[in-house]
């Protein structure tokens, strides 16, 4: 989808390099350009979680990508970039804001370069003092954000999202905006930069619960799993000792629910009949239905349920997730042998499933394409990359 497309992919440690996989996995030619000590997230959880000597965080993230070892703050090292930039169709960074000038990566020098290159710029906060030297890391844009005062238990401590949320989601939005603007460029002849802030991105996945909140002026707070508007929509304690999640949404399915769990009689119930006076006397169906799950395993249910053509699930762990049927059918484990070992690892799979989509290569080692790429991209010769070799303007080859 994306293979006439070269993104120079300078971003590091979670939300930045997951959108330069993003874009590898829709077939663009994504090349990680690092400083010559390699991104900070090779050094991350090494010693708790790795493989072959390579840390599970950083092989997350960048899969797909070929490595150039690059040192920005020398001029030559500029140059070389400039070069690249030349032939690239977008750049991808995620610096403090005052950065890209200091560096020379500034908008207006790039497009001076490329008039036709996108610039997907990442940043924390905003890009005006005082936010812009501020540290934004994902808990802390969680907590700006509110998204963690809806998160966790009703009248129970803030709990942040069990995941990575601002960092993953400030990818997702940023490899969006970067291919709006290769297409822009690609129409216009016009390249331009687009900036994402992981504020931005979480406060706009507030959608409803704010909309809710402009109209009402009820401020949200945390349900557990269950749905402030919908009920049932929620998770059960089963007789294995783990959760099913049911949500029989509508009146049709909630007829159908009712049958499935052997309880017809509350679809005519007066407290339950309708969706409003679900939700005005959900502790009490919740009750009912705390016994009636409890009366069976999970397993058992779920696979009633589904058959029965009713929205719930099994609440899975981590495990049981990559584990089952499910992820394999949709190829949403993969699994790759290590370039130098031979040793299999699994992956995470493409969720974008398109005709000719390939799996993605193994996460490159420091610098390891820093020759091939110098040399095919911008024409270089053996000698000129000798030559910034010894100076240590690149490296090439170094340890994952």
């Amino acid at each position: 989808m994306l293979s006439s497309f070269t993104v120079l992919d300078l971003t590091w440690v979670l939300g930045g390099p997951f959108a330069g996989q993003l874009l590898a996995q829709l077939g663009a030619e994504v090349i990680k350009i690092e400083p010559l000590e390699g991104d900070m997230a090779r050094q991350v959880s090494r010693h708790a979680m790795e493989f072959e000597g390579d840390p599970g965080f950083f092989l997350s993230v960048n899969r797909g990508k070929s490595s150039l070892a690059l040192d920005l703050k020398n001029p030559k090292g500029r140059e070389v970039f400039y070069d690249l930039v030349r032939r690239s169709d977008a750049v991808l960074y995620g610096f403090a804001p005052d950065v890209p000038r200091r560096l020379g990566l500034d908008r207006d020098t790039l497009l001076a370069i490329n008039p036709r290159l996108c610039i997907a710029q990442l940043i924390g906060l905003h890009d005006q003092p005082p936010y812009a030297s501020a540290p934004a890391f994902d808990l802390i844009v969680q907590a700006l954000s509110g998204v963690m005062s809806v998160t966790g238990e009703p009248g129970g401590r803030p709990v942040r999202v069990g995941y990575q949320i601002a960092d993953l989601a400030g990818g997702l939005y940023l490899a969006l905006a970067c291919v709006g603007g290769m297409l822009k460029a690609l129409k216009s002849g016009r390249g331009d930069l687009v900036q994402v802030s992981l504020l931005d991105c979480q406060l706009a996945l507030l959608t409803w619960q704010a909309q809710n909140y402009f109209l009402s002026g009820e401020v949200p707070t945390a349900n557990g799993a269950r749905h402030p508007v919908i009920a049932p929509s929620d998770i059960y304690p089963c007789l294995d000792g783990r959760f099913i999640a049911v949500s029989p949404t509508g009146q049709q399915f909630w007829q159908t629910f009712c049958a499935a769990i052997g309880r017809t009689d509350l679809a005519e119930d007066p407290r339950f009949k309708l969706a409003k006076d679900r939700v005005e006397n959900v502790e009490a169906l919740t009750a009912i239905l705390n016994e009636v799950f409890a009366a069976r395993a999970s397993t058992e249910w779920a696979e009633h349920l589904f058959a029965s053509r009713v929205p719930a699930a099994p609440v899975n762990s981590v495990a049981d997730a990559v584990e089952q049927p499910l992820a394999r059918l949709r190829a949403m484990v993969e699994e790759l042998p290590h370039p130098r070992s031979g040793k299999t690892l699994r992956f995470l799979g493409n969720p974008f499933k398109y005709a000719g989509a390939e799996p993605l290569s193994y996460p490159p080692a420091l610098g390891a394409d820093s020759r091939a790429t110098l040399r095919r991209l911008c024409g270089y010769d053996d000698a000129a990359i000798d030559q910034l070799v010894q100076q240590r303007v690149i490296s090439e080859g170094g340890p994952a």
